[in-house]
């Protein structure tokens, strides 16, 4: 499927999907009640949000089970691939090396997070041997 049709998801909508994808399917209740002490709102706009979520794509209901259950459409690396996507094109003008090189730049990059880095760069240049 090209990823240009999927559907983006919102920040809100992308911490109902971490939520998900940390614990796997789960009710609607169960994500409210993780969500609920870091951003307090009522179980229905959950709901109603889980809802709008599966008619963008974004969510699949299991409706078999009492009480229905959701599962993110799609893993987690192909969320955030579309998004990184999305914003290399949009912000960046198609090139990821400006989007390492901002993101390299305006941030303390530890140097374990260094070392994954040149690994990263180590296999993509072993790959193209």
């Amino acid at each position: 499927m090209n990823r240009k049709k999927l559907k983006r998801p919102t920040d809100a909508e992308l911490t109902i999907l971490e939520v998900l994808w940390e614990r796997g399917p789960s009710s609607v209740r169960e994500v409210h009640k993780v969500l609920n002490p870091i951003r307090p709102r009522a179980h229905t706009t959950t709901l109603k949000q889980m809802q709008v979520m599966t008619a963008k794509g974004l969510l699949v209901r299991d409706e078999s089970r009492r009480p229905q259950v959701y599962r993110p459409a799609r893993e987690d690396h192909q969320t955030r691939q579309q998004l990184v996507d999305h914003l290399i094109e949009g912000a960046f003008g198609g090139s990821a090396c400006k989007l390492v090189m901002q993101a390299l730049g305006s941030r303390d990059v530890s140097s374990q997070e260094l070392s994954q880095i040149e690994q990263l760069l180590e296999k993509l240049e072993g790959s193209r041997e």
